[in-house]
C-alpha cells in the first residue's frame, strides 16, 4: 500500500493538532508534552500497521485510540495519577466514540478543540514570540525547522522558545477552559499572528516537494472565520485577516501548473481564480471598515484585493498597491514588507529606482539570508539587462531555497539566462540572441 505514507503525512498535517488539543483538554495543559508524544507515536504506529492491515474506516478514531492507550500506559506508571486514571480513561473513550460517530455523520467531533488550544497557547504567562511558536507547533503540526524559517530564525532558538513556553504553562497552572470574556481580547492578537503565519506556510511552504499546503490554508481560514463570527472575538482586524486569506486563497489553484511548478502572479491563468472566495473577501473587507483602526492586516488585504480584482496583470493598480506598501512599511518597519514594496516600486518607477531602494535598505540586513531577496535582486538585474549579475543572484537564491518547486523555478530562470533563445535578425539574416 504505497499510498499509506502520503495519507499519514496528510493526516498528520490536518489532524495532529486536533488530537493534541483533545488530549491536552483531558490530560491538562501541564501534560502537553505527553499529548504531543503519544500523538506522534500514534502516527508512527499508523505507518507500521496500515500497510499490512489496511486503512481503517475512521483514521482519526484509530489514531485517537492508539494515542489514548499510550497515554494511559504512561499515566498508570505515574503514581500521582492513580486516582484519576479511571476518570481520564472514561473521558478519552467518550471522545473516541464521538470521533467515530462523526466519521459516519460527517460532523466535527473535535468541537473546535484547536481554537481552544490556540487560546491556551496564547496564555499571558507565555512571551509573545513563544506563544506563536508553541501554537504553530501544537495546533498546526509545523516542525521546529519550519517555524524557524517562518521567523527567519535559527532552529535552536525556536526549540528554546518551545521549551520555555511549555514550562510557563505548567508553572502558571493554566487550564483548558475558555478565558473569561474580559480576558479574551488580550489573547486575540497573538491568535491572529499564529493564523497569519499558518496561512503563509500553507501558501508557500518553506521546504518539501510541494509549493502549497492547502490544508493549512483551509484551516487558517476556517479558524479566522470562526473568530469573526463569534461575538466575543469579532473585530475589524479579524475580518481584515479573513479578507486577506480569502484573496490569497482564491489564487491557490493558479499558483502551480499541472506538474506542480510555480507560476508567477503575472503569468497565472486568472480564469482559475476562485470568484466565490474573492466575493467572500470583499464581504470581510466591508466589515473590517468599522471603526478607525487600520492594522497591517487591513493594508495587506487592500494589496491582495487589488490583485484579486484586476482582470489582467496589465490592469493591476500598482500606484494604489505602492501607496498601501508605503503605509504598511511605516506601520511595521518590516524588512519583508520593504522587499515586497520594491516589487511594486519597480512597476511604478522602473527597475533602476527599485534596485537603488533594494540596495539601500538591505545593506547588512537579515534579508540576505532570505532566498526571495536574491530572487527580487535577480529579476531587477534581468530587467536592467545584466544577465550575468542576475545568474549570480539566482545562484545565491538557490543556495537558500528549501522548497522543491521554488528550487526548480530558480533553476529554470538560470537556464534561460545562460542559454537565451536565438532568433533570426530580419535585416541581416544572421542569428542573434532574443
Amino acid at each position: 500500500m504505497n499510498e499509506v505514507p502520503p495519507l499519514v503525512e496528510h493526516l498528520f498535517r490536518s489532524e495532529s493538532g486536533r488530537l493534541v488539543a483533545l488530549l491536552t483538554r483531558v490530560l491538562g495543559p501541564a501534560h502537553l508534552a505527553l499529548a504531543e508524544d503519544v500523538t506522534q507515536d500514534a502516527f508512527i504506529a499508523a505507518l507500521q500497521h496500515w500497510p499490512r492491515s489496511g486503512v481503517p474506516a475512521s483514521p482519526s478514531a484509530w489514531l485517537l485510540q492508539v494515542a489514548r492507550r499510550k497515554a494511559l500506559d504512561v499515566l498508570r506508571r505515574d503514581r500521582s495519577f492513580d486516582e484519576r486514571v479511571p476518570e481520564i480513561a472514561a473521558e478519552l473513550e467518550e471522545r473516541e466514540a464521538l470521533v467515530s460517530r462523526a466519521a459516519v455523520e460527517a460532523g466535527d467531533a473535535f468541537d473546535d478543540e484547536q481554537l481552544r488550544m490556540m487560546l491556551l497557547c496564547c496564555h499571558p504567562a507565555i512571551s509573545a514570540d513563544s506563544r506563536v511558536a508553541l501554537t504553530l507547533r501544537t495546533v498546526s503540526g509545523l516542525s521546529t525547522g519550519e517555524i524557524a524559517r517562518a521567523f527567519l530564525s535559527e532552529d535552536a532558538s525556536v526549540a528554546q522558545r518551545l521549551s520555555r513556553a511549555k514550562r510557563a504553562l505548567r508553572d502558571a497552572g493554566a487550564t483548558f477552559e475558555m478565558p473569561a470574556a474580559d480576558a479574551l481580547p488580550a489573547r486575540l492578537d497573538a491568535v491572529l499572528e499564529v493564523l497569519y503565519l499558518m496561512f503563509n506556510e500553507g501558501h508557500t511552504a518553506h521546504e518539501g516537494a510541494e509549493l502549497l499546503r492547502r490544508d493549512l490554508c483551509r484551516e487558517a481560514l476556517r479558524l479566522v472565520e470562526l473568530l469573526a463570527a463569534d461575538p466575543s472575538t469579532t473585530a475589524p482586524r479579524v475580518h481584515a485577516l479573513a479578507a486577506l486569506f480569502c484573496f490569497h486563497g482564491a489564487r491557490l489553484d493558479a499558483r502551480t501548473d499541472a506538474d506542480g511548478a510555480l507560476v508567477r502572479l503575472a503569468d497565472q491563468d486568472r480564469s482559475r481564480w476562485d470568484e466565490g472566495l474573492v466575493a467572500r473577501g470583499m464581504q470581510h473587507i466591508e466589515r473590517s471598515a468599522a471603526g478607525d483602526e487600520v492594522t497591517s492586516y487591513h493594508l495587506e488585504a487592500e494589496i491582495a484585493g487589488c490583485h484579486a480584482v484586476a482582470t489582467s496583470a496589465a490592469e493591476t493598480d500598482w500606484p494604489r498597491i505602492l501607496g498601501a506598501y508605503d503605509r504598511l512599511l511605516a506601520l511595521t518597519r518590516s524588512p519583508v514588507v520593504a522587499l515586497n514594496r520594491v516589487v511594486a516600486l519597480r512597476e511604478v518607477a522602473g527597475a533602476a529606482t527599485a534596485m537603488r531602494e533594494l540596495e539601500r535598505f538591505a545593506e547588512g540586513g537579515a534579508l540576505r539570508r532570505y532566498h526571495t531577496y536574491h530572487g527580487v535582486r535577480a529579476e531587477l538585474f534581468e530587467a536592467l539587462g545584466s544577465p550575468y549579475e542576475a545568474i549570480a543572484s539566482w545562484q545565491e537564491a538557490l543556495l537558500l531555497a528549501r522548497s522543491g518547486p521554488v528550487r526548480r523555478f530558480i533553476e529554470g530562470r538560470m537556464a534561460a539566462l545562460a542559454n537565451p533563445p536565438v532568433v533570426l535578425d530580419v535585416e541581416s539574416g544572421d542569428p542573434r540572441p532574443s
